[in-house]
């Protein structure tokens, strides 16, 4: 496994062999990411975020640039928020006996690189310029296989449940980074799970509300 250059602070509770947080204690960081964050591109890291690293990543192949950018939506258990279940998920010490929906995805390798929490506090998984296991089987404008050239942000959510104000202004703000950070990355190149996996994936669903949120990342000030 590729690790990357730099140092990343790992929340060791989510580390197997470790007792679990409960419920909300310590998941969602900050109320709100930096006002203006910043990506250390020699890391991939987000300054001022909890990151907690996941080993569900790799390089990306040789010569390929982040040029999308993935919003999904996730809650484990599914339709419930808060504890410390996505981030064991990502690490893969997911105990497949803490709850009935955990048996079918416990042994799954995935990864994201960032989740946004319900209240908006961001966690970072894996460095943005390596390769998060997020899309699965994909295609974005003919082009297969979109964990090789993208970046995935998670929502905490479902399809169906409004999305936060909190959330939509960390996810701006987040890609106001990302776009600094990465000049091959564009506001054009922005899609839903939903849409690089059609029939196989619904997320972020008809519960995230993509023009609000265009506009507030073209009028950061409003």
């Amino acid at each position: 496994m590729t690790k990357p250059s730099g140092t990343i602070c790992n929340d060791t509770r989510a580390s197997a062999g470790r007792p679990p947080p409960r419920a909300g204690e310590g998941q969602d960081g900050p109320s709100t990411p930096p006002q203006a964050p910043q990506i250390e591109r020699a890391t991939g890291l987000l300054a001022g975020v909890r990151q907690v690293l996941s080993p569900h990543f790799d390089a990306r192949p040789k010569g390929v640039t982040p040029e999308l950018i993935v919003v999904h939506g996730i809650s484990l258990p599914p339709g419930e928020f808060g504890g410390p279940w996505i981030d064991r998920l990502f690490a893969g010490d997911l105990p497949p006996d803490a709850h009935s929906s955990f048996r079918d995805v416990a042994a799954l390798r995935v990864s994201a690189h960032a989740l946004i929490r319900r209240g908006g506090g961001i966690t970072q998984y894996v460095p943005f310029g390596m390769r998060a296991w997020h899309a699965g089987e994909s295609q974005y404008q003919g082009r297969s296989g979109c964990n090789d050239f993208s970046i995935g942000i998670e929502l905490e959510g479902t399809d169906t449940t409004p999305y936060t104000d909190a959330q939509y202004e960390s996810l701006a703000a987040l890609v106001r980074a990302l776009l600094a950070g990465y000049p091959t990355l564009s506001t054009d190149r922005i899609a839903g799970h939903s849409d690089i996996a059609p029939g196989r994936k619904t997320d972020p669903g008809p519960g995230f509300e993509w023009e609000r949120w265009r506009r507030m990342l073209h009028q950061p000030n409003a």
